[in-house]
């Protein structure tokens, strides 16, 4: 719950050592904020994220919970660790996820099994995990770091774009049905983000950084909005793609 100044106490972030969701906590994350939980399967590699906001947050407790997103049986016991360690959660940050850019699934069909357990059947559980703890304690958001990629999806990369659209849709139903619970859903659709996931791969038009992202994720987690964009230009720009004919859209270099 927030404290007397409105700062959520308790923050926790799956998928700790991901670059935007690192810049997200580093918005977020302000005087006042009690507890912050690192949920990665890399703790060693989340720990040293943490170093810096211990630093600057003397009073801050970080904890760090064991998590492979792509095990969604094991999802329920997650967040009931992360509810045991530091009791309701103010607001969950989802920014775990699988790209595999380049992946040849004529190949390899069966790859997309570990794509779609990460970034949507795994997600889901996630969610509904989040979504039933937040309910019962009466407040709470998820803010699910979704992609322009599923609102139209691409043949550069189709069972990255279909995951995303997948999901993104199921956020947007799942905030419908918390209505006046207390609990809400943030989607946000980031283009083209410069991090480590993304190195070797040209650049889209209008493409951004971590930071810029942080940055609208902090205004959105204040507001009522539902879906933010990142940056805010790809929402017109993608009202235009998502209702061209298919003939137009399959010229289009995407």
């Amino acid at each position: 719950m927030k404290n007397g100044v409105g700062v959520a106490q308790n923050i926790v972030l799956f998928g700790g050592t991901s670059e935007i969701g690192q810049a997200i906590l580093k918005r977020v994350v302000k005087p006042g904020v009690a507890n912050l939980v690192l949920v990665s399967r890399d703790i060693e590699a989340a720990a040293e994220v943490s170093q810096s906001l211990m630093y600057e947050y003397p009073d801050l407790e970080v904890h760090h919970v064991r998590y492979d997103a792509s095990d969604a049986e094991s999802i329920v016991h997650v967040v009931n660790e992360v509810v045991d360690a530091v009791g309701d959660i103010d607001v969950a940050v989802l920014a775990q996820g699988l790209l595999n850019e380049g992946h040849d699934y004529y190949a390899d069909p069966v790859g997309v099994v570990s794509m779609a357990s990460v970034n949507f059947t795994g997600k889901m559980v996630l969610m509904y995990s989040l979504a039933a703890r937040m309910r019962s304690q009466g407040y709470g958001k998820i803010v699910l770091l979704s992609s322009v990629a599923g609102e139209r999806v691409r043949k550069g990369n189709p069972a990255y774009g279909a995951t995303k659209a997948g999901i993104d849709g199921f956020a947007l139903a799942l905030d419908h049905e918390l209505e006046g619970t207390g609990a809400s859903v943030l989607v946000v659709r980031p283009g083209f983000v410069t991090t480590k996931m993304t190195a070797g791969m040209s650049k889209a038009p209008f493409s951004t950084d971590a930071d810029s992202v942080a940055k609208i994720v902090e205004k959105g987690i204040s507001s009522n909005s539902k879906v933010v964009w990142a940056p805010g230009i790809l929402q017109w720009m993608f009202l235009i793609l998502k209702n061209l004919p298919i003939a137009i859209w399959r010229r289009l270099p995407l």
